[in-house]
């Protein structure tokens, strides 16, 4: 374990002189001279060099190794878009800059909410929002606003409690609890085995208080609702609006559009699908997207183009004002536009394809010898249920931290909360069939063969890591943040 700099440090190896000839000659008053050491560490610099190398050795990378919560949270991206990203022509320029001056970023916002328009067959498209659940409540105020425009109280939102983020009925994750930020009553519905929604058990919902009914398709367990087109037209025709929760867009670009499908609201992760790593908490986007008659509720300002100039519009009397300050996160939808620009239309079904195929061809690897609740198909993730496996007490939990110990970040777990000890894997597009080989064998080989044969090992997992297993709760609730 590499230890801290002010353990490191020794009186014998000084590094560092502090002189200051202003000090010497000038006459500080007595209250404002320093009266203890600086408590800087005393490190050579050879010794400093090799502190932050090792550190950057212990980073979890997509480039060191793979990564298989795949596009959820962050797929690899191209490095070339990092590099356009910090042109100086676009880092350099300010929010407040004359509009003349910035013609070069609102032509890019311009072109890539029209690219945004034609993946998603959406009318119009938002770039204000910073992350998916801030594109989420965005929409919902959307929502909202033209309900009470055409004066009708609907205070409810139906969200299955396969949605990602799930477990509507306590409001966790990021459906409904969006939908509960933006003021709605959250009406859950239980969902079938593989997560797709029952038409008998969603008509028995649908009130004149429903406002709208938030879906991903496809949905958390990588199944595309076959339903999709009667879901529509009966959500439709109780006045309802259809909401699309776009973090599984890596899954049918350039094959379906939700737009098509019949969702009237959604938004895209710019930082999942199209090419930011959001690793870190940030940095993110989530623009909206709407049908025509919901265009004048949008956030402001509207980046149009008049007469081959571009302008921020302010003036729509129906927006819901503004969600973020100034436009959007630039550098991440410089790099979304960089993606969409190189790989065109058939380039972005490529990779949905080609995410597809990856998924499907792990899923194979595994449903022989462990479970698949949603059945032997998927769209671009599966989550499989090694539960009837389990035995001397081994759990889920068990299986992620001893893949630490096999270099592998563990993927999603006990999640989606409708699948008992859930291993949910992503494996993305741009991964070899070498890589996706060797990480089913790691996984099959801690489920089949050391449970069985080594249950402590695993209960003790992770073994080779820096730091041991934590108790997670005190982690989370009681942290550890500075050197004592």
């Amino acid at each position: 374990m590499e230890k801290l700099l002010n353990e490191l440090s020794s009186e014998c190896q000084p590094a560092y002189g502090v002189e200051c000839d202003v000090a010497k000659n000038a006459q500080v008053p007595e209250n404002l001279k320093r009266s203890t050491p600086l408590g800087l560490p005393n490190i050579a610099e050879n010794d400093l060099l090799r502190h932050f190398t090792n550190l950057s050795r212990k980073n979890y990378a997509l480039s060191t190794v793979f990564y298989p919560l795949g596009s959820c949270t962050m797929k690899y991206n191209p490095l070339i878009n990092e590099r356009i990203a910090r042109n100086d022509a676009f880092n350099n320029v300010h929010p407040y800059q004359p509009i003349e001056t910035m013609q070069s970023v609102l032509e890019v916002m311009y072109e890539l909410e029209k690219d945004l328009c034609e993946v998603a067959g959406m009318d119009n498209f938002s770039l204000q929002q910073a992350a998916g659940a801030h594109g989420e409540f965005a929409g919902l105020l959307v929502i909202s606003k033209y309900f009470k425009s055409i004066k009708q109280k609907r205070r409810k939102i139906i969200v299955p409690d396969s949605a990602h983020g799930t477990n509507p009925a306590s409001a966790h994750g990021t459906n409904p609890a969006s939908a509960a930020f933006a003021g709605f009553e959250i009406v859950p519905l239980k969902s079938e085995l593989d997560g797709s929604i029952s038409l008998d058990k969603l008509k028995e919902v649908l009130t004149p208080e429903i406002a709208t009914m938030m879906l991903t398709v496809p949905n958390t367990l990588g199944v595309f609702e076959k339903s999709i087109t009667e879901i529509s037209k009966l959500v439709h025709d109780n006045g309802s609006l259809l909401y699309y929760d776009g973090a599984n867009l890596n899954a049918v670009m350039g094959i379906v559009r939700p737009g098509d499908m019949g969702f009237d609201v959604m938004h895209i992760n710019l930082h999942k699908t199209f090419s930011t790593p959001h690793g870190g908490g940030g940095p993110g986007s989530g623009p909206i997207g709407v049908k025509s008659f919901l265009e004048p509720f949008l956030p402001v300002p509207r980046v149009e183009k008049k007469k081959d100039k571009y302008m921020l519009n302010y003036k729509k009397s129906k927006n819901i004002g503004k969600v973020k300050a100034f436009f959007g996160n630039f550098p991440v939808i410089l790099k979304a536009s960089a993606y969409v620009k190189a790989l065109g239309g058939k380039g972005l079904k490529n990779v949905s394809e080609q995410a597809v195929l990856n998924a499907n061809y792990m899923l194979a690897k595994f449903k022989d010898k462990v479970n698949v609740p949603a059945g032997n198909r998927c769209m671009h993730e599966f989550v499989l249920s090694p539960k009837t496996l389990f035995k001397n007490d081994v759990r889920t939990i068990d299986i992620a931290k001893r893949l630490l110990d096999y270099g592998y970040y563990a993927p999603t777990i006990y999640f989606p909360l409708i699948v008992d000890e859930a291993i949910m894997i992503e494996p993305t597009e741009t991964e070899s069939k070498e890589t996706l080989d060797k990480f089913v064998n790691v996984v099959n080989k801690i489920i089949l063969e050391e449970s069985y044969q080594e249950p402590q090992k695993l209960k003790d997992a992770p073994i080779n890591t820096p730091v041991r297993r934590l108790n997670e709760v005190d982690a989370a609730r009681k942290p550890i943040l500075k050197w004592d």
